[in-house]
């Protein structure tokens, strides 16, 4: 049985129990995060700078690499097919420019020197995964976008009613060409860059279906095993998978993944190497930002899985020897 979120007719539900505000309130996590000191929340200096390989310019590879951004943004070159996650390039995940999360790095590229791009994956509508500066450049290059159900609505507000759109439900399917499938699947998390739109959209994870490999996007999703068990049969195994693993907390553990959740998800999906996302780019939680990376190389290494630590901006190819970890320290 596929699962399915529950639509309304105004609002989308995750299928399972899940809390979205933390259980003391907003007002005592307000407190929590003005009092808890950013020292060593974010780095002591701004990163890098990084920059982008040249090899992620030139034509994609026949088989599978990838070039994290930051955050949630990865560049992911599948059999001779070029894509780009959640992109981001703003300097706050803010809906202000004046204040909100900054970036603890510049982007590795510069949006006008993107290479061809095949298609954009969306994964949901808050502001460190969607940025209305990079959408507007990118529908400038008649670059198709691939969101969940409602979002087309935010990108064609930014982009015009021209832009390449396509909206997904889980478990839709569509041929990019022949022999090359993507497919919207599920995640467990909300929606809302306002008061008054809290859950209008949906949130997604996406599979990336090559004629002779595969990846998976899991975009910002909690705990979710049922889901991930489904996927994997569906659509696995995955030569890489692409998950969050960072902005933990137990007030919002059904919501957002921590390095032990991701490691297993990896696990149910089916995936031979993962690549961590959402750590080390925005100030989002109340931990170390270096904690999340270091609890995933523990675990990783209890669990036998492997993993792909890569700089921002540096390219690796998916079966290849992993990076040697540790430019964060």
């Amino acid at each position: 049985m596929k699962i399915q979120a529950r639509f309304d007719g105004t609002k989308y539900y995750n299928p399972i129990p899940t809390s979205v505000v933390p259980p003391g309130g907003y007002g005592p996590a307000l407190w929590r995060w003005a009092s808890t000191g950013t020292g060593q929340r974010e780095p002591a200096r701004k990163l890098g700078p990084f920059l982008l390989e040249p090899a992620a310019l030139g034509a994609p590879s026949g088989d599978v690499a990838l070039t994290w951004l930051g955050h949630s943004t990865v560049l992911i070159e599948l059999n001779g097919r070029r894509f780009l996650t959640d992109p981001v390039w703003a300097e706050r995940a803010s809906p202000t420019p004046y204040a909100g999360p900054k970036r603890f790095f510049a982007p590795p590229l510069p949006l006008h020197q993107l290479p061809h791009l095949d298609g954009i994956l969306i994964s949901h509508d808050h502001y460190d995964h969607l940025d209305a500066q990079a959408i507007r450049h990118l529908a400038g290059l008649n670059v198709p976008f691939f969101c969940p159900l409602g979002v087309g609505a935010i990108l064609r507000g930014w982009a015009g009613p021209l832009a390449r759109i396509t909206e997904m439900d889980w478990w839709q399917e569509t041929e990019l060409v022949p022999g090359f499938t993507l497919a919207c699947t599920p995640a467990r998390h909300f929606s809302g860059r306002g008061l008054l739109d809290r859950d209008r959209t949906l949130w997604a994870s996406w599979a990336l279906l090559g004629p002779r490999q595969r990846v998976f996007f899991g975009g910002d999703s909690g705990p979710f095993e049922a889901a991930f068990d489904a996927i994997g049969q569906a659509y696995g195994p995955f030569n890489v998978t692409l998950l969050e693993m960072g902005a933990y907390d137990a007030e919002w553990a059904d919501i957002h993944m921590d390095p032990a959740a991701a490691l297993d998800a990896h696990r149910r999906l089916g995936g031979r190497q993962l690549l961590p996302l959402h750590w080390a780019t925005f100030n989002l939680a109340y931990h170390a930002w270096t904690e999340p990376v270091e609890r995933l190389l523990t675990g990783a290494e209890a669990a036998g899985v492997a993993l792909l630590l890569p700089r921002p901006g540096q390219r690796v190819m998916a079966g290849s020897e992993a990076p040697k970890p540790g430019w964060w320290r």
